[in-house]
This record gives structure tokens, C-alpha cells and sequence, in this order.
């Protein structure tokens, strides 16, 4: 309900906009992009066509050109940025947030990245090398760098008196962190705590000091299940050295699981998980070409093993029409078993100790599916077609095939998550080759032993 209401907004935002434009009237876009917030900006940037999103962008006054960057998506952002001269980047960057900083720049090409680089002063600089320097996908990259740290031994007036005159909290803070001379963290004091303590007590009273802390080179999936385990709203990132670097909150996590959702769901059909919706032609036909090959590929050779029994195939027609039904049975198995021990990876629910079990029950699964299923196409069959040996046969074929997909949807994401592929991405392409391949011949090469 709330994302139709949002939807029908932004719709009725995009007609305004669009009219004005059409109409000249630029003095009212302008005025009318100043009272949205940059993240319904940012969304009617994402739901132009690239010329209109390039109109709209030069009326965007330049203060909030950093606000909405940060809420655009990769391949958008990228388009603008690279058309924008390399200083008015600097200046948009500026007050980003290291995480959002890192999250920018690490998008772009290398060439932009080093222009953009090459006209920063020699602080800013220093900054965006540091939010690089973390590898991407981990906690390091996703931090932030923003935090209020306090010492053990001061007391809580002391701390006060020192927000006050700090006048304002970085945003989503929940939690201040508490480290020694060598800025290792030693304790966590969450704010409704400070605000209630005795002024008299001294940090060290009140903090808790068995905190949890993630360490910066931590996956960011990891990080999010950590989050959603604890409930947590933030909490510290440390070195090698557990000395403070950062911290996560949860817009940040929130971020992650959208994009990872995104992600798995875009893989599956070949695509960019931030692949613009209105980019150019031929950027989208050259990008979606390379599964299209794969997938050519994995059909030719399905293809091919149906061509070993063309001569059986020549002899009974009737196995062509019945051909397709064992491999999309398979199909449609072993991509429910893909489908949740990749959910099942991502939550860390499947690992070392109970993969064999899993493997066993997605077996067992497939074996009693493969039967039931087994048995109802063979009485189809023999009813439709008067034939008992072919139902036999075609329910022979179905249950290797049921089996077969079972196995491979259960162990393909783990021995892909060793081979630092991505299941999500390549999984589903070579699952359904292995059930087109495994179905047609275990189909056809029974046929051609039995029938021919």
C-alpha cells in the first residue's frame, strides 16, 4: 500500500516535471525539484529517459548534487557523473559520508575515478583513497567513518558538557564508543544510558565492555546477518589491531540486503543488478548478449544430444512430441533446490556440518517427487497412447532426472561458492543444461534400448 501511494507520487511528480519541460517553463522545474527531498529527486532521475534525466540534472541546484548522487543507483549515477566536469564532482562529493564516498567513486571508470582523484585537494584526496582502500562487498567498505568516541575515565558531566558544545550527533547515532590512548575500543555506552547516568560517574561505570565488534574485512552479507540476529541499530567496526575505525548502522545493512535481493533476482535472468531501465540501446543489447550466447551454447548441447538418436528419433515421432516433458520437470526440481540452498547460503544457514544432510534430503526429495511424478506420466502416457512400455520408459527417464536435478541444485551452489562464483549469477544457466542433457538422454538412449 505505502509503495503504491509512493509510486503514484513520484508519477504524478515525473507528469509535472515533464510538461514543464515540454512547455519551457524551467523557472518552475526548478522550484519544483527544490521542495522534493533528493531521494524522490532521485527516483524521478531513475525513471527518465536519459535525455529528460540530463534536463532535469542541469536544473538541479548544484548544493543538493551530492545528496541525490548518493541515492541514485550505479549505472545512473555513472551517466551523470562522467558528463559532469571533473571539479563539479569534487565539490558534490564533499560532504558525502565515507561509505557513500566509497560506494561512488569505486563505480566509476578508471579514467573518470582518476580525473575526479587528480582535481581533489590533497585532504579530500587522502579521504577518498581511504574509503578505497577497503575491498568492496566488505564491512570496511560500508562504514562509516563518523563516530563520537569517549575515554574511560572522564565522567559523564564532562561528556555532556562536550555534545553540547559539539551542537549536533552524526545521524543514526544510538551509541557512543569508548577507547583508550591507542584507540582500541574498550566498551560501548548507548546513549539513553548517558542521558540517564549519575553526572558524577565516570564512563568506565556505565559502559557495557563485552561489546561485540565486526571486524573491517568482514563480507557485508555477514555483517547483515549479524545485524538481523542481534537486532541490532549499529554497532563498531574494528581493525586487525581492534582499534576503532568505523561504524555500520542500519541504513546501511538495509542497503545491503535491497541490493543483495536485487542482485539475485537480476542474476537469474543474466542481468546487471543495477542495469539503468532507460539506458541507451545498444549499452542494454551488448550487456544482455553474453548470457544469450551462454545460453545458446548450453542449448546447442541439448541439442546435440538429441542429435545421437536422430535415428530414433526418425523411427518414432512420437518421442519428439513426449521429448521436452522429462527435462522440464528436471528443470523446474532442480531450481527449487537451487533456489533455497542459495537462500539457505545467504542466511548462513548451510555450511560445512550439515551440507551432506541436505544433500541426502534434496535426494531423498527429488526420489519420492520423481516417483509420484513418475508413475502419473506413465499412466498418462499409456492411456493417451496405448503404449505401457513407453509410459515405462518416460517415467524411467523422469526419475533419474528428478534425482540428477535434485543433486545438482544442492551441490552446485556450494562447489560455485568455492570457485568464487557467484551461484546466483551462473547457477540456474548450468542447472538447466544439466537437466536438458541428463533428461533427453536418460529419455531417448531408454527409448532407443527398449523401442528400437
Amino acid at each position: 500500500m505505502a509503495e503504491a501511494l509512493v509510486s503514484k507520487y513520484v508519477q504524478t511528480q515525473l507528469r509535472a516535471l515533464n510538461g514543464a519541460l515540454l512547455n519551457g517553463q524551467f523557472v518552475s522545474v526548478r522550484k519544483l525539484l527544490l521542495e522534493l527531498p533528493p531521494s524522490d529527486v532521485a527516483h524521478i532521475l531513475e525513471s527518465s529517459p536519459s535525455r529528460t534525466r540530463d534536463e532535469l540534472w542541469e536544473l538541479i541546484d548544484s548544493d543538493f548534487h551530492g545528496d541525490i548522487l548518493e541515492e541514485l543507483s550505479d549505472d545512473v549515477r555513472n551517466g551523470i557523473i562522467t558528463k559532469m566536469l571533473p571539479a563539479n564532482v569534487v565539490d558534490a562529493l564533499e560532504e558525502m559520508d565515507t561509505d557513500d564516498l566509497a560506494e561512488t567513486l569505486s563505480s566509476l571508470p578508471d579514467q573518470v575515478l582518476q580525473d575526479i582523484l587528480d582535481s581533489m585537494d590533497a585532504q579530500d584526496r587522502v579521504r577518498a583513497e581511504q574509503a578505497l582502500s577497503y575491498g568492496e562487498e566488505t564491512a570496511g567498505f560500508i562504514m562509516n567513518t563518523d563516530t563520537i568516541t569517549l575515554r574511560p575515565d572522564v565522567t559523564i558531566d564532562v561528556v555532556l558538557r562536550y555534545i553540547r558544545l559539539k551542537g549536533e550527533l552524526p545521524e543514526n547515532t544510538d551509541t557512543f564508543y569508548v577507547v583508550n590512548r591507542t584507540d582500541n575500543l574498550v566498551g560501548i555506552v548507548p546513549v539513553t544510558r548517558l542521558l540517564t547516568a549519575d553526572t558524577d560517574e565516570k564512563v568506565s561505570d556505565v559502559m557495557d565492555a563485552e561489546s561485540e565488534a565486526i571486524p573491517v574485512n568482514m563480507p557485508d552479507d555477514e555483517v547483515a546477518s549479524l545485524f538481523e540476529r542481534y537486532n541490532w541499530l549499529s554497532a563498531p567496526v574494528v581493525d586487525e589491531k581492534h582499534r576503532l575505525v568505523g561504524r555500520i548502522t542500519i541504513d546501511d545493512v538495509v542497503d545491503i540486503i535491497r541490493e543483495d535481493a536485487e542482485h539475485s533476482m537480476m542474476s537469474m535472468a543474466g542481468l546487471d543488478d543495477d542495469e539503468d531501465t532507460f539506458a541507451p540501446v545498444m549499452q542494454s543489447t551488448k550487456r544482455r548478449s553474453v548470457w544469450l550466447a551462454v545460453n545458446l551454447v548450453t542449448a546447442l548441447m541439448a541439442a546435440m544430444v538429441s542429435d545421437l538418436f536422430e535415428a530414433t528419433l526418425s523411427q518414432l515421432a512420437v518421442l519428439a512430441i513426449l521429448n521436452t516433458i522429462v527435462p522440464s520437470m528436471g528443470g523446474v526440481a532442480g531450481n527449487q533446490t537451487l533456489t533455497l540452498v542459495i537462500r539457505g547460503m545467504a542466511l548462513g544457514h548451510v555450511n560445512a556440518s550439515n551440507s551432506r544432510w541436505l544433500i541426502s534430503k534434496e535426494m531423498s526429495i527429488g526420489f519420492l517427487n520423481g516417483a509420484i511424478w513418475a508413475i502419473l506420466i506413465a499412466s498418462v502416457i499409456a492411456l493417451w497412447k496405448q503404449d505401457y512400455m513407453l509410459g515405462i520408459i518416460i517415467a524411467f527417464a523422469m526419475l533419474i532426472n528428478m534425482i540428477a536435478a535434485a543433486l545438482a541444485g544442492a551441490t552446485l551452489p556450494m562447489i560455485m561458492k568455492r570457485l568464487k562464483i557467484d551461484p546466483a549469477l551462473a547457477g540456474s544457466v548450468i542447472l538447466t543444461t544439466i537437466t536438458d542433457v541428463v533428461g533427453i538422454f536418460a529419455f531417448l538412449g531408454t527409448a532407443t534400448l527398449f523401442l528400437v
